[in-house]
């Protein structure tokens, strides 16, 4: 007999883990191109998701320049408002009912006239798709750890003079092998202090020591990716005592490279250890998959029950920065899924 499924699209959760452009649809990145003249590389024509390396210098740096490609076909407020209308339509086809986008906005500065307007368009667009779709939307403003420290210090204080307009986090992203966390303590100290929640990157291209320098440097609330902290078991346990979330991106370790296989990703080790996680979909653009399809791995790939994905989804939305009212409202929504019949 044919085991019946409950629907994983139906199912409320909270997405934490989504990049700017990189949460672009393939077919709106082929009408952008064509819009300016971008010549588009084959891995990004194709629309299947290329094929990516990051544990080598250079599989990263391929990686980086398909994304710089396409984030400059993102040039007009109109171009930023349909992306972010779009990946609130998708996340709203996947189940969430809040989604944390992640933006550098010192990238799109250049073409939309400086640092305020260009993170301004993009607050604006967030609060129209939010209107237009029903889906509790904010803004997570992450440095870049390439860059120099002072760069983050002004992004965090701009982070938190927009705390009332919908940035509720701070982020650190790009390549952990470059840049120790602690050179970037004092942004991240800067944007504890007006109220965000401190969300840096670590635990995806180096080991469990990136995720503890999260902890202690940057006082890290979530850590995005953090699977390898499955390496060392006291850290699992000072990530699990803390109430630390992981956002745990499982496409996107396997289609750089983290790990070979679905099955590879720790899943299981983090969860049974009790550390929260958020499962995102980090670059849908370039990974060739949604919020949805994280859970169907954690299902197909780790024999995760309905239980235990209502669970994740549980967790995720434990991380997030939803005001209560929604946060209850997602919550209750898991547990109608989960009682509901089968079929």
């Amino acid at each position: 007999m044919e085991h019946v499924y409950r629907d994983l699209r139906t199912l409320p959760k909270a997405h934490l883990h989504l990049h700017f452009t990189g949460s672009m649809r393939p077919s709106t990145l082929l009408e952008l191109a064509d819009k300016y003249g971008v010549h588009l590389p084959e891995a990004l024509k194709s629309g299947t998701p290329p094929k990516l390396r990051a544990t080598d210098e250079r599989g990263w740096f391929r990686f980086q320049r398909l994304y710089d490609i396409a984030r400059s076909c993102l040039r007009e407020p109109e171009d930023i408002q349909r992306l972010v209308r779009e990946a609130a339509q998708e996340d709203v086809r996947d189940g969430s009912g809040w989604l944390e986008i992640q933006v550098d906005p010192t990238s799109y500065a250049p073409l939309l006239g400086g640092l305020i307007p260009a993170l301004e368009i993009i607050l604006d667009a967030v609060a129209a798709a939010s209107r237009e779709t029903g889906l509790g939307m904010r803004v997570l403003v992450a440095a870049n750890r390439m860059k120099h420290p002072l760069d983050a210090r002004t992004l965090a204080r701009l982070a938190v003079r927009y705390a009332d307009r919908g940035v509720v986090g701070f982020g650190l992203s790009n390549d952990e092998r470059r840049g120790m966390a602690r050179d970037f303590d004092r942004a991240f100290a800067i944007a504890r202090e007006g109220g965000l929640l401190a969300a840096p990157h670590g635990g995806e291209l180096t080991g469990p020591s990136s995720v503890r320098d999260c902890l202690d440097d940057l006082r890290a609330a979530r850590v995005g990716h953090g699977v390898r902290a499955a390496e060392d078991p006291r850290l699992l346990r000072k990530l699990a005592e803390r109430g630390v979330t992981c956002e745990v991106c499982p496409a996107s370790n396997v289609a750089l490279g983290v790990y070979e296989k679905p099955e590879d990703v720790p899943l299981r080790t983090l969860f049974d250890a009790g550390v929260p996680m958020a499962l995102g979909a980090d670059d849908p653009l370039l990974f060739g998959s949604r919020l949805a399809a994280q859970y169907e791995i954690a299902r197909e790939h780790h024999g995760f029950t309905d239980a235990e994905l209502a669970e994740l989804a549980r967790q995720s939305v434990r991380g997030s920065a939803a005001p209560e009212d929604v946060r209850q409202k997602l919550l209750s929504g898991v547990d109608a899924w989960l009682a509901a019949p089968v079929g």
